[in-house]
């Protein structure tokens, strides 16, 4: 799986362990970016396909939004927030283009 490469065109498959990119293109010029900053170089799971959508990041600066694939990814709370007990979990939807095999 490549889906960052793909641009979300490979279907990323349910329990998949993935990490979100450690990415900042915020640094280089001005974005609207739909991921969380805490979360970037964490490794989660996919847990569910919701669909494909026009990409956000792209619509907010009056540019076509060309396909992604948007995904729920479930991540370790503890290890995420320095807090919580074991079996706790933190689930974000993130699009496929943020996401790479673990």
């Amino acid at each position: 799986m490549n889906a960052a490469a793909s641009g979300g065109l490979v279907m990323i498959p349910v329990g998949a362990k993935v990490r979100v990119r450690n990415a900042w293109p915020e640094r280089h010029a001005p974005m609207h970016i739909r991921t969380p900053h805490y979360l970037r170089g964490r490794e989660g799971t996919v847990a569910r396909h919701l669909g494909t959508f026009p990409n956000p990041e792209a619509i907010a600066f009056g540019r076509p939004g060309e396909p992604r694939d948007l995904y729920h990814v479930v991540f370790d709370q503890p290890a995420v927030w320095n807090e919580g007990e074991a079996g706790d979990t933190l689930m974000v939807e993130l699009f496929a283009h943020w996401l790479e095999e673990a």
